[in-house]
């Protein structure tokens, strides 16, 4: 009875044991300090996709993320004004229709003429293929001042410049998930205005 007692006593303190750290791997802790890997998380990788440790394909992957974020800062707010019924005035073509007469959300992917989508497309086309661009080899992935703007970004220090990056990255996480949800709600007919 006393082995029994002893055994029981014994697995019951393990349980308070502190737990083996299994070791990272070298490509995660590569990365670990990268902008972006922050707290509760650190760097969160669950696809694995810079599992080979591989910077060139992680710099692609940053640049590839700050510019959907942007891209998703644009959408959200777009979204909201559009949904709030705030609209150009006048006409959007020849015919007569009306920017009003145009609906929020997805029922404004039918009722633009044809022409003006594919004006939409090739402008973003001329963006994606001619201005956002690093063409000079910028500081970071994602920067597109080329030299031509700088909007006063030279005059912050190493610290700052760091810390605005990261806001912009975390903001551009935000508004990705957020447009995704705008439009989930859309579809499934939840209003996201208050009455």
């Amino acid at each position: 009875m006393k082995i029994i007692i002893a055994a029981s006593l014994l697995a019951s303190a393990a349980a308070f044991a502190p737990a083996q750290q299994a070791s990272k791997s070298s490509s995660i802790a590569a990365f670990e300090n990268e902008l972006g890997a922050q707290a509760p998380l650190g760097f969160f990788d669950p696809l694995g996709l810079v599992a080979d440790g591989d910077q060139a394909k992680f710099d692609r992957l940053r640049y590839v993320e700050l510019k959907h974020g942007r891209i998703s800062m644009l959408a959200v707010v777009g979204y909201l004004v559009s949904e709030a019924g705030i609209r150009l005035p006048g006409d959007i073509d020849y015919s007569g229709t009306s920017f009003a007469s145009i609906p929020a959300g997805f029922p404004a992917l039918t009722a633009i003429p044809q022409a003006g989508l594919l004006q939409v497309v090739a402008f973003i086309g001329f963006l994606e293929l001619a201005v956002m661009k690093d063409i000079t080899g910028g500081e970071f992935p994602g920067d597109f001042r080329n030299g031509a703007i700088d909007f006063g970004w030279d005059s912050f220090d190493a610290e700052t410049q760091l810390k605005k990056r990261a806001i912009e990255l975390n903001q551009g996480r935000a508004a990705q998930m957020g447009i995704l949800a705008l439009m989930v709600h859309e579809k499934l007919g939840v209003s996201i205005l208050p009455n």
